[in-house]
C-alpha cells in the first residue's frame, strides 16, 4: 500500500519496551530522484515507534551523480516536513529526534562504486548525510571483493585509502555484501569499529549473503555491531516470519553478546520495483537464490518482534541495546570523530 500510513500500524515499540531509542539501520526507498510516492510510508515507520532509519542513496554500480541526486531529493522532502522528520548527522541529533518524537533519518552507500574513483567524494557524501558505506556490493569492485563472487578478492589499495579517509572523517565502515577476505581485512585495517549493517548468521541459514561465526566474532572484538536483516531469502527459505527473525537475533546474541547486535531490516518499500530487479539483475539477485521472490519483515512489525523477545525473557537492558542502543554507541564513537592516517 502506498500512502501516508500502512495498514495495521497501531502498536508502537514504546508500548512494549518503554521510551527506548529504536534504530532500523538500513531501509531502501526507490532510487528515483524527485519521486516521493513511497516516502509517506515513513510516517508508518515513525508511528511504529522507530526513532531513526538509515536510507540508502545508491547500490552496486550506481555512481556519484545518482547518489547525490537522491540525497538532494530526500533532504528536500524531509525539510518540508520538519515537524515529523529530521536529518541526523551527530549522536546529539539522534537524541534530539528521539526526544522530540520525530523520525531521524541518515543515509548510507551500498558500495564504493558511488565514489567514481575519487576519495574526495567521501567527504562530499559525509556532508550530504552519509554515515556508513560498504566496500563492495555482492560483486568485485574498485575497493574489494563481493560475497557473490567466486573469487575471494582482497581489499584493494583504493579500498584501504577509502577506509583511512572514512576514519579521518568519522564515517562508519561497513562489510555487509563484501567477500570474506575483504570483510576480514576491513575489520583489521580500520581504526574505528567496522559494522555488518544488515547481515545474518550463516550458521542459521546457509546463504552467501550471510556471514560466518568467525567474521561475526572478529567484528565484535573490534567493537562493531551486526544488524539483523529482515529479508526472507537471508532468513530461511524465503521465510519472513517473526519466529525465524528471532532465531537469527538470538543466535547472534548468544555468539557475540548483546553489545554487538542491532536491527537493520533492509526493507524495500517499492515491492514492484524489487520484483522487477529480481527478474532483471542476476548479479545482485542470482536466480538460484531468488526463485521465489523475496518476502520481507516490514518495519511496522518491529513492535510484534519486541513483544515476542520481551515474552521470551530478554532483559530490558538487552532489548534497549538491540533495538537502538548499540547503533547509537557506534554513532557516539565514530560519527565526526576523526582518526589520523
Amino acid at each position: 500500500m502506498v500512502g501516508r500510513r500502512a495498514r495495521g500500524t497501531r502498536l508502537s515499540v514504546s508500548k512494549i519496551l518503554g521510551p527506548i531509542l529504536v534504530w532500523d539501520n538500513h531501509g531502501c526507498m526507490p532510487l528515483r530522484p524527485e519521486d516521493s510516492t513511497f516516502l509517506p510510508l515513513l510516517y508508518s515507520v515513525r508511528d511504529a515507534g522507530i526513532s531513526i532509519v538509515t536510507l540508502n542513496l545508491a547500490y552496486g554500480r550506481q555512481g556519484a551523480a545518482s547518489a547525490a541526486a537522491m540525497a538532494a531529493s530526500f533532504t528536500a522532502w524531509i525539510a518540508d516536513r520538519a515537524d515529523s522528520f529530521m536529518l541526523v548527522g551527530s549522536a546529539e541529533d539522534v537524541r534530539l529526534a528521539h526526544c522530540s518524537g520525530r523520525l531521524g533519518i541518515c543515509f548510507d552507500l551500498e558500495g564504493m562504486e558511488a565514489l567514481d574513483g575519487r576519495l574526495a567524494n567521501i567527504e562530499r557524501f559525509y556532508r550530504l548525510g552519509v554515515r556508513w558505506m560498504l566496500a563492495a556490493y555482492n560483486q568485485p569492485g574498485i575497493a574489494g571483493g563481493g560475497c557473490l563472487s567466486e573469487d575471494d578478492d582482497k581489499l584493494t589499495p583504493f579500498g584501504r585509502d577509502a577506509i583511512a579517509e572514512m576514519n579521518r572523517l568519522g564515517m562508519v565502515c561497513c562489510a555487509t555484501h563484501c567477500g570474506y577476505r575483504t570483510a576480514r581485512e576491513m575489520i583489521d585495517v580500520s581504526a574505528h569499529p567496522v559494522i555488518f549493517s544488515h547481515s545474518n548468521p550463516r550458521a542459521v541459514w546457509d546463504h552467501p549473503r550471510n556471514i560466518p561465526d568467525d567474521l561475526m566474532m572478529a567484528c565484535a572484538r573490534r567493537g562493531g555491531v551486526i544488524g539483523i536483516n529482515g529479508f526472507g531469502p537471508f532468513l530461511g527459505q524465503n521465510d519472513a516470519s517473526i519466529e525465524t527473525y528471532i532465531a537469527h537475533v538470538e543466535y547472534a546474541l548468544d555468539l557475540v553478546g548483546d553489545d554487538h547486535v542491532g536491527i537493520a531490516l533492509d526493507y524495500v518499500f517499492d515491492r514492484t520495483e524489487l520484483d522487477e530487479l529480481i527478474r532483471t539483475d542476476p548479479d545482485a539477485f542470482p536466480p538460484a537464490h531468488y526463485a521465489e521472490g523475496a518476502k520481507m519483515i516490514e518495519p511496522w512489525r518491529l513492535p510484534a518482534i519486541a513483544e515476542r523477545l520481551h515474552d521470551r525473557g530478554h532483559s530490558p537492558q538487552t532489548l534497549a541495546k538491540l533495538f537502538g542502543g548499540n547503533h547509537l554507541r557506534i554513532a557516539e564513537q565514530v560519527w565526526g570523530k576523526p582518526v589520523g592516517r
